[in-house]
């Protein structure tokens, strides 16, 4: 145990009960303690393994490489469509956790295995990803051509970032206007966050 992490279980409310479960399932599996995010990462020697975290309606295990995983209790949930690499098991009270604390080991020790072999999540190509109408119609437009050539000279991830933050909102006027309101940070080369 880290003394640096045990703040966070001490001020949890909700979730005490279930996160202190965990985190003797999960150090039983010999891994490092640390506070990363603000929330208990666990690692296997530099590698992040698992992590604690708990939301409004459920608390979980999320493995970093989880995709990686065999699943065979199809008990990995991939969060949202976006999410590559990790995978999450949910609780919803102590009991779950007892239960499965077996089977929640043998996934531990397999993704120690995946991080011992060095493998590694293959991430989408922004090709894969549908770029939003609303977008497409800027790189047609009369200054269109720069704008296409800035966002093609922009890393991979900035420019899944920014098709997944124009392509996050529902309405069509809404994407537009904020498509507008990044196209001088984008010919600046810029990304979202930059």
């Amino acid at each position: 145990m880290n003394p640096k992490v045990d703040f966070y279980f001490s001020k949890a409310t909700k979730w005490k009960n279930e996160f202190e479960k965990l985190r003797m399932i999960v150090l039983d599996c010999g891994l490092t303690e640390e506070l990363k995010w603000g929330h208990p990462c666990y690692a296997f020697e530099k590698g992040n393994i698992v992590l604690i975290h708990g939301f409004k309606d459920y608390c979980a295990l999320l493995f970093f490489k989880g995709a990686l995983l065999k699943d065979a209790r199809g008990i990995l949930i991939q969060q949202t469509k976006n999410v590559q690499a990790a995978r999450q098991v949910r609780f919803t009270h102590v009991g779950e956790i007892s239960k499965m604390e077996k089977i929640l080991k043998a996934y531990i020790h397999q993704a120690i295995e995946v991080e011992e072999a060095g493998l590694k999540v293959p991430a989408k190509k922004t090709s894969e990803f549908t770029i939003p109408e609303e977008f497409q119609k800027k790189f047609s437009a009369k200054d269109g051509r720069a704008l296409k050539t800035a966002f093609e000279a922009l890393t991979p991830g900035r420019q899944r970032a920014y098709i997944l933050y124009f392509s996050a909102l529902k309405q069509s006027k809404t994407r537009e206007s904020r498509v507008e309101k990044y196209v001088q940070q984008i010919l600046k080369k810029k990304g979202l966050n930059d």
